[in-house]
C-alpha cells in the first residue's frame, strides 16, 4: 500500500513537472488543475495564485508554474539572513529559490523530492534564476538525505500529506533540525469531525485530500516527534471539512 501510494504520487508530479514546461502550467499536479485533463484549471485554493506579485516576479515563470501547493511556507516560517533551510518534496524549485533570497548570500537552501524530472526542473529554474546557494537532492521526505541538525528551518508545501508514513516525516524534520531550530509549513489539515473514510470521500490521496491529517492528528504527531509549541491554524477551505492550513512547530534548544 505505501509504496503503491508513493508510486501514484511520483507518477503524478513526474506528469506536472512535463506539463509545466510543456503548457505553462502543472495542471496535472497533486492539488489543484484538471488531474491529467489536459485542460487548464484555474483553482485559486492551490497553486501560484497564492504567491504575491513580489514572489511570483521572484522565480522564473517556470518555477511558478510547477508550484502545486496549498500556501506560502516562507511567510509562515518568517525565514532570516543567513539561514539554513530544508524544503521537503520541492518540487520545481519555487519554494526553495524564494527561501535562497530571503536568506541572503550567507544562508544557503535545499530541496529534496523524489521525482527526476521535478529535480531536472528545479535545477533548470535555478540556473535561470542564477541562484548559487541552493541544491536539489534526490530523495523521499521520511527519510530524508541530509545530516542531523544541520539546518535551520523545515518547510514544506502541500507535500506531507502526501506521504504513506507521516510520522517518519515528522521524525526527520525533527532530527535535521540544529536544536532551536523551527518547523513552518502550509499542508491541508482535516477537521477533526472526519473519520479517515470521510477524508476520502471529499477527494484522493493524489489530490491531497484523503491523506490528510485532522488537526488533533498533526498535534499529537508533532508531539511525538518531539516538537514544542505547536500550532495547526486553518487559513481557507478546500473543500467540506478540510482546509489549508499553517502548521508550525519548534525543536526544544535543549535535548
Amino acid at each position: 500500500m505505501t509504496q503503491d501510494i508513493r508510486e501514484q504520487v511520483r507518477a503524478r508530479y513526474a506528469l506536472a513537472a512535463v506539463q509545466s514546461t510543456t503548457q505553462g502550467t502543472a495542471d496535472a499536479g497533486c492539488c489543484g488543475g484538471g488531474c491529467g485533463t489536459g485542460e487548464l484549471v484555474v483553482d485559486e485554493r492551490f497553486g501560484a495564485g497564492l504567491y504575491g506579485a513580489d514572489d511570483a516576479a521572484a522565480v522564473p515563470a517556470e518555477a511558478l508554474a510547477a508550484s502545486l501547493g496549498c500556501g506560502n511556507p516562507l511567510l509562515v516560517a518568517e525565514l532570516r539572513e543567513g539561514e539554513r533551510v530544508l524544503d521537503l518534496g520541492s518540487g520545481g524549485g519555487i519554494d526553495v529559490l524564494l527561501s535562497a533570497r530571503r536568506v541572503g548570500p550567507t544562508g544557503f537552501a535545499y530541496g529534496v523530492d523524489m521525482t527526476d524530472e521535478m529535480l531536472d526542473l528545479a535545477r533548470t529554474n535555478a540556473a535561470t534564476a542564477g541562484a548559487t546557494n541552493v541544491e536539489f537532492r534526490k530523495g523521499v521526505i521520511e527519510d530524508l538525505p541530509l545530516e542531523d541538525g544541520c539546518v535551520d528551518v523545515v518547510i514544506s508545501n502541500c507535500v506531507v500529506n502526501l506521504s504513506p508514513d507521516k510520522p517518519a516525516v515528522l521524525a526527520e524534520a525533527f532530527r535535521v533540525l540544529a536544536p532551536g531550530g523551527r518547523l513552518g509549513i502550509s499542508d491541508v489539515v482535516a477537521e477533526d469531525r472526519l473519520t479517515p473514510d470521510e477524508r476520502a470521500e471529499r477527494g484522493s490521496y493524489v489530490g491531497c485530500i484523503a491523506g490528510a491529517l485532522s488537526r488533533t492528528e498533526y498535534l499529537e504527531g508533532l508531539a511525538a516527534a518531539g516538537f514544542v509549541d505547536a500550532e495547526v491554524r486553518f487559513t481557507h477551505a478546500v473543500a467540506d471539512g478540510m482546509h489549508g492550513a499553517v502548521v508550525r512547530a519548534t525543536k526544544p534548544k535543549e535535548q
